[in-house]
């Protein structure tokens, strides 16, 4: 944890001000290069003073260089549309506006403390954030390259130093660096004979004992690659299995060590390096994030090496140039307070094919078919920033999770009916067909039978030529959504941030102009007030 360095300055903010240690110590270097000093000493400005500076906007530069809820740090918004928000900003926070703005924790931090240690030098490594993927590591690299050409900030300038700690070093004992074992107790698929998904529900014990989780938190899991990829990889390399690297072999670095897709630039700059001619032209656009025969985004590991037949890279140059295989987060989908050491998970298995291969999702499929009852997994709780119930039990809640997004919501209403929480609670869910693709079925209809499940809504968007969705469904019952809101309801939101999630707010807001008599202006500035005081709270990805 790095510590606040002193003031070089004469203080002139009182204790008293409403400052962190980082703030006052700017402000101090702010207004001693302003204010004209006799020999006397310094006089501190008082409580007032300070209040009608801040009112004057002479602090908001200090509070620019924190990020005041910073307004691209929203899932929903896509890359090019945060970085135009933190345009003029603060180099800090392009850097954290750069991140997918999913405090999920696969890197080891939070975006804005992943972003933090980038700034301040702890951290090296600009190809961590997994869901940005490519898109993230590219820009991070373009600032990174500003950075690096920038003057030293001054002492006390920034509050990323004292923000800058890794996840690891701020959670209990066991973290994504002090992973804990879990033992597979099961693995049953949810979907029906004739369903187009493949979903699974996972179960794991996790009696470790200091390992303890929340309804809300996620799982890490720290899977491995297909081994039936990592040969095919081998074998396209020309190299020996058993070529050591760092007292490993080459098999066993490709099987848990490294990403195997998708192929990462450097990958393509190493391949620059060894070839010539054409390839070497195409090899350098594909490291520049170009796309020259527009096959870039199908390009895994070992479709890379195929694009460049013959090519014959050092095994370790090559191991060099890939990505870290990082874990992989999952929604918890139980809640502790039936059983704390029975956690379980809700995945859809990833399969498609490409360019006449199948294509399988690393930690996915690890699940669903290459992990037996029986075996151990590393995992870790990545604690839910946002993402809890209220306090009060008798407030009503809202959860909107269609798919696999419902695996939460399950673990709220089993903690609601644990504790006989009083408030209601109301569900929509929704997936493709309701003869194969109704997760827990028969759970959801006990807890409404019982009362726990106070609303159950659902839509199909296979069933029927036209297509239904959750958001659909929330337009038909506006005016009861509305009312539970008004009673002060908690909204949830659990899915796919590039679409769903954005419907469900744009519905939402309608709804709220719609049946709460606002403007438009108004209905999405009272969504945004939701969102503020925590009353409407998402977990997309």
């Amino acid at each position: 944890m790095t510590q606040n360095m002193p003031s070089p300055f004469p203080s002139l903010i009182p204790e008293t001000a409403p400052f962190s240690e980082d703030q006052r110590a700017w402000l101090n270097g702010f207004f001693a290069g302003l204010i004209s000093l006799d020999g006397s000493g310094v006089t501190p400005l008082s409580d007032e003073q300070a209040a009608a500076l801040l009112a004057g906007g002479a602090i908001a530069k200090a509070a620019d260089d924190d990020d005041g809820g910073a307004p691209w740090h929203d899932q929903t918004i896509p890359l090019v549309d945060r970085m135009k928000l933190a345009d003029g900003k603060p180099l800090r926070w392009r850097l954290m506006a750069a991140m997918a703005q999913q405090d999920c924790g696969q890197c080891g931090y939070d975006c804005k403390n992943y972003s933090g240690a980038i700034f301040n030098g702890k951290e090296a490594r600009l190809n961590l954030c997994v869901p940005g993927g490519k898109e993230t590591a590219r820009m991070l690299k373009k600032l990174h390259e500003e950075f690096k050409s920038a003057p030293p900030a001054p002492a006390g300038a920034s509050p990323a130093a004292a923000e800058a700690t890794p996840v690891s070093e701020i959670l209990p004992r066991y973290s994504r660096d002090n992973p804990a074992m879990a033992t597979v107790l099961s693995c049953k698929r949810l979907n029906k004979p004739g369903s187009e998904k493949e979903t699974w529900h996972v179960e794991l014990n996790v009696s470790t004992r200091g390992l303890e989780y929340a309804v809300g938190d996620s799982f890490g899991l720290f899977p491995s690659n297909d081994p039936a990829l990592v040969d095919a990889v081998i074998k396209a390399l020309g190299a020996p299995a058993d070529f050591p690297i760092g007292g490993r072999t080459l098999r066993e670095v490709l099987f848990d060590g490294v990403s195997l897709s998708p192929a990462p630039d450097m990958l393509f700059q190493l391949f620059s390096y060894i070839t010539g001619g054409e390839r070497r032209i195409k090899a350098r656009a594909l490291a520049n994030g170009d796309d020259p025969d527009g096959d870039a985004d199908t390009l895994d590991v070992l479709a890379a090496i195929e694009k460049f037949p013959g090519i014959r890279p050092d095994p370790e140059a090559f191991i060099e140039a890939l990505d870290p295989l990082q874990p992989r987060l999952y929604s918890i989908s139980s809640s502790p307070k039936l059983d704390p050491r029975r956690v379980a998970l809700t995945v859809d298995a990833v399969r498609y094919d490409i360019g006449g291969r199948r294509r399988l999702g690393v930690a996915s499929t690890y699940l669903a078919e290459r992990v037996k009852p029986g075996a151990t997994v590393k995992i870790y709780v990545q604690k839910a920033p946002a993402f809890a119930l209220p306090a009060d039990p008798a407030v009503p809640i809202i959860m909107i999770g269609p798919g696999t997004g419902v695996a939460p919501f399950r673990a709220f209403l089993q903690e609601r009916w644990a504790t006989q929480a009083p408030g209601r609670n109301w569900l929509f869910f929704g997936h493709q067909h309701s003869n194969f693709d109704f997760f827990y079925e028969d759970e959801f209809k006990t807890m409404k039978s019982s009362g726990v499940l106070t609303r159950l809504t659902l839509a199909w968007s296979r069933d029927s030529e036209q297509k239904i969705y959750v958001q659909d469904r929330m337009r038909e019952v506006g005016r009861d959504l509305w009312e539970w809101l008004a009673d002060g309801a908690h909204i949830y939101v659990c899915g796919d941030a590039k679409r769903m999630a954005k419907d469900v707010e744009i519905a939402l807001v309608d709804i709220v102009a719609q049946h709460g008599a606002r403007s438009a202006d108004e209905a999405t500035a009272f969504v945004a007030n939701l969102k503020k005081v925590g009353r409407y709270q998402q977990d997309v990805y």
